[in-house]
C-alpha cells in the first residue's frame, strides 16, 4: 500500500507539473493544459478509489500527491492542511496555548528538557529531568514526545494534570496547572560578556523580534555596553519584516535593507529602514554558523554590505528565497516560494538552484565559476550564490566521538540531574566550573554505564580491510593493518582523560542549566566558546576591527 501511494504521488506530481514544462504559444494553450491535467488527475483518483484492492484513505492519498508535487519545486513550498494550521501559526508567531516547556526524549524516556521562566511549567515546580508519566490520566510512557506536546497544548485557561517521576522521589508527583497563552521569546538571552561588551542571542524571527532586540540593546547600553555581539548561530530565520526591523536597529532610517523579485510583479518590492536606528556607530560583531538561514542571512548580509560590523563564525546556510502563504479551501493553506531576495550590494545568497534539476531530479549548489562578485560600501569584494561568508572565520570545533556518545546516550543529561539533587547550590553560571575531583566522580559514575562508540578512524580501517579483501591485497598488508588498528583502537578510560576539557565543558553547561535554565547554558559557555572569544578579540582590537571593515 505504501509503495502504491508513493508511486501514485509521483504520478500526480508528473501530471500536475506537465503544464509547467510545456512551451505554450498562448495563454489559452496553457489554461487548456491545466484543465486537461486536472481532469486526468480527478478521473485517475476516482478510478483508484473505486477499484484499488484495499480501502484508500482519501485525505492521505491526496496529501501524498500534493506533497510529491511540491517536493519537486523546493523544500520551502509546503501544503498546510487544516490539522496543521495551529503548528504553523506557532512557528510564525511564537505563540501557543500550553504550559511553556520544551520536552524531549532521553534514554527512551519522555522528559522535561527546559521549562521557560514565568510560565505554568516553571511556576508549578516542574524541573529539568522530570519524566512525564501521564497527562490528564493518559499514560504517555510509550508515546512519542511530539504526541505528548499535542496533549500539553490547548486553550488558554484550561486545566490539566501531569504525573511525573522525579529523581530521588519515591512516588509519582502530581502537578496540576492551568494552560496559558505562551509567547516564545526571540531573544533567548542578553547580558554582558565583558564590562563593555554586550551580548544578544537571537534564536528566531517571529513577531516582535525587532522590538525584543531593540529593548535588549537599549538596556545593555544602560549597563555600560559600547560594543555588541549579536549571535545568529543556529537561527533558521522567519518573518521578512522582522529581518528588516532587526537590521533597522543598526542602519540609518531610509537605508535599503532587502529587495524581492519574483514572477509576479506584485512581489517585486524594496524594503527600507523605516525608523531611526538605535545605534549606527558602536562596534558590532555578528556570529554566524552553517545553520544561520533566511532572515538571519538578511541581517548578516546587510551588516556586511554596509560595513556596519564584522561577521564572525562560519559561512551561512544560503537561503535567498521568500515565501508567502496563500489561503486554500477548507481552511488549508499553501506556503509558496514567491520571490528571491537581494541584499543592498545587489547579491542573492541562494546557494542551491532548484529551478534547474539534474536528470535524476537532484539539485546542486551554485558552482564557484558562476558566482558573481559584488562590492560592499567600503569596496570590499563579496559574492552571491553561496550564503554569506564571515569576515573572521572560526572553524567549527570537532567534537570527540566519546563526547558525542555521552551526549547521545543521555549520560551527561542524567548525571547533571543527579548532580543537581545532591548539590543544593553552585557558583554563579559565569564562574561555575567542575573541579578535577568532581570530574573524576563523573568518570567513576560511568564505570557501569554503556557508552561504547566507534571512531571515524576505526571505521575507515574497517572499510580498508573490506576493500583490501575484495581486491585481494589483504594478505600483503595484513600485518601493517593490524599494527595500525592496535595504535588507533580507542580506549574509553583513556579518552575520558584525553578529551577531558571537551566533556567537562558540556557537562558544566548541562549542570548549570539545572540551576539557571537557559541563562545558565549561555553564560557557562562564555569562557570556552571559540566564536564568542574571537568576536571579543576583534571588538577589543580597534585597529583590527577597522582593517576588517576596510578590507585591508
Amino acid at each position: 500500500m505504501g509503495k502504491l501511494k508513493n508511486k501514485f504521488g509521483l504520478l500526480v506530481a508528473s501530471v500536475l507539473l506537465l503544464g509547467a514544462v510545456v512551451a505554450f504559444n498562448t495563454p489559452a494553450d496553457k489554461y487548456f493544459e491545466i484543465t486537461k491535467n486536472l481532469d486526468i488527475f480527478a478521473t485517475l483518483y476516482k478510478e483508484v478509489n473505486t477499484y484499488y484492492v484495499d480501502e484508500v484513505d482519501p485525505n492521505q492519498l491526496i496529501k501524498t500527491g500534493i506533497n510529491a508535487m511540491l517536493e519537486s519545486l523546493d523544500p520551502y513550498t509546503n501544503y498546510i492542511p487544516e490539522d496543521d494550521i495551529e503548528d504553523y501559526r506557532t512557528m510564525t508567531t511564537g505563540q501557543y496555548g500550553g504550559i511553556g516547556a520544551l520536552i524531549g526524549t532521553r534514554n527512551g524516556k519522555n522528559m522535561i528538557i527546559m521549562p521557560y521562566e514565568g510560565f505554568p511549567a516553571h511556576d508549578s515546580g516542574l524541573r529539568i529531568g522530570d519524566e512525564i508519566i501521564s497527562v490528564d490520566g493518559i499514560d504517555v510512557k510509550e508515546k512519542a514526545y511530539t504526541d505528548i506536546s499535542k496533549l500539553l497544548r490547548g486553550q488558554a485557561n484550561s486545566k490539566l494534570n501531569i504525573a511525573v517521576k522525579r529523581y530521588g522521589a519515591p512516588e509519582l508527583i502530581q502537578v496540576e496547572m492551568t494552560r496559558e497563552k505562551i509567547t516564545i521569546d526571540n531573544v533567548q538571552y542578553y547580558g554582558m560578556v565583558e564590562d563593555d561588551i554586550g551580548y544578544i542571542k537571537l534564536s528566531d524571527f517571529t513577531t516582535n523580534a525587532g522590538k525584543e532586540v531593540k529593548n535588549a540593546l537599549v538596556e545593555l547600553k544602560e549597563q555600560g555596553a559600547n560594543k555588541l555581539i549579536l549571535d545568529l548561530r543556529g537561527n533558521p530565520g522567519g518573518l521578512l519584516n522582522e529581518a528588516v526591523n532587526v537590521s533597522n536597529i543598526f542602519i540609518p532610517k531610509g537605508s535599503e535593507v532587502v529587495s524581492t523579485k519574483g514572477k509576479m510583479t506584485d512581489w517585486n518590492k524594496t524594503y527600507k529602514a523605516l525608523n531611526p536606528a538605535v545605534d549606527t556607530e558602536m562596534p558590532l560583531a555578528i556570529l554566524t554558523s552553517s545553520s544561520s538561514a533566511s532572515a538571519s542571512e538578511i541581517v548578516a548580509g546587510v551588516v556586511q554590505d554596509y560595513d556596519r560590523g564584522v561577521l564572525v563564525g562560519q559561512k551561512t546556510f544560503g537561503k535567498g528565497l521568500v515565501q508567502a502563504t496563500r489561503p486554500l479551501t477548507y481552511n488549508s493553506q499553501l506556503k509558496v516560494t514567491t520571490a528571491k531576495y537581494y541584499i543592498p550590494s545587489g547579491r542573492c545568497i541562494q546557494a542551491i538552484d532548484y529551478s534547474h534539476r539534474n536528470d535524476d531530479g537532484s539539485v546542486g549548489k551554485v558552482p564557484d565559476t558562476l558566482k558573481v562578485a559584488f562590492k560592499t560600501r567600503n569596496g570590499r569584494t563579496v559574492y552571491d550564490g553561496g550564503g554569506v561568508d564571515p569576515d573572521v572565520t572560526v572553524d567549527l570545533e570537532y567534537l570527540a566521538p566519546i563526547a558525542v556518545s555521552l551526549v547521545n546516550k543521555g549520560l551527561i543529561f542524567d548525571y547533571a540531574t543527579e548532580y543537581y539533587y545532591t548539590h543544593p547550590t553552585i557558583a554563579a553560571s559565569r564562574e561555575f566550573q567542575l573541579t578535577d575531583d568532581e570530574y573524576q566522580q563523573f568518570v567513576t559514575w560511568l564505570k557501569d554505564k554503556d557508552y561504547d562508540y566507534t571512531t571515524r578512524v576505526e571505521n575507515s580501517i574497517d572499510d580498508l580491510i573490506k576493500m583490501a579483501k575484495k581486491e585481494k591485497y589483504f594478505e600483503d598488508i595484513d600485518e601493517q593493518i593490524q599494527s595500525l588498528k592496535m595504535k588507533v583502537q580507542h580506549n574509553k578510560e583513556t579518552d575520558l582523560q584525553k578529551f577531558k576539557s571537551d566533556i567537562k565543558q558540556i557537562l558544566e553547561e548541562e549542570i548549570s542549566s539545572r540551576y539557571y535554565l537557559r541563562k545558565g547554558v549561555v553564560e557557562t559557555s562564555f569562557s570556552s566558546d571559540e566564536t564568542i572569544r574571537s568576536a571579543v578579540e576583534v571588538l577589543n582590537d580597534g585597529a583590527r576591527y577597522g582593517e576588517v571593515l576596510q578590507g585591508s
